[in-house]
């Protein structure tokens, strides 16, 4: 199968791939540049534990095909930490216990950026569609409510 030519850029990094036309956006992220933190789950876009940022918008990575991406930007969950240092909704999500078992937090926390990003001060209702897409089988959602929450007064500036 002849492989096309994707440039795009991830995690602020200007990227240039081959890939087979049929290879999915997480296929491409988790073997071909080694980024383990988007997590396939369901693989049929039911789960949300693949959730990146393509140009701004949380998308299922596995229902994305990695030509599709060509001169667009991705965000991972890896993109979100700076200089070594986590971002605030990953803060807020070890401060509220909010990883349980951690497979789903990653795609959790993508989505939370999302919504942060275009609503810093997103209600209990806001914050529960935004997750929709994203399933936790450990315990429930509190918790994960409870850090969005947290993470909104911190990137405000609250303590």
């Amino acid at each position: 199968m002849e492989k096309l030519k994707v440039s795009f850029k991830i995690n602020g990094e200007e990227t240039v791939l081959y890939v087979a036309p049929n290879r999915t956006l997480l296929e491409m992220i988790r073997e071909d540049l080694k980024l383990s933190g988007t997590k396939e789950g369901c693989g049929i876009g039911d789960c949300g534990a693949c959730t990146v940022l393509l140009d701004g918008v949380p998308v299922n990575s596995c229902l994305v095909l990695a030509p599709e991406i060509d001169g667009k930007e991705v965000v991972t969950i890896e993109g979100l930490a700076q200089d070594g240092k986590l971002h605030p909704i990953q803060e807020a999500f070890l401060n509220e216990n909010a990883l349980q078992c951690g497979f789903c937090t990653p795609g959790m926390v993508i989505s939370s950026y999302a919504l942060l990003k275009r609503n810093e001060n997103p209600s209990e209702d806001d914050i529960k569609e935004a997750l929709s897409g994203n399933l936790c089988r450990c315990t429930g959602y509190t918790k994960i409510i409870e850090a969005v929450k947290k993470a909104s007064s911190w990137l405000k500036g609250g303590k």
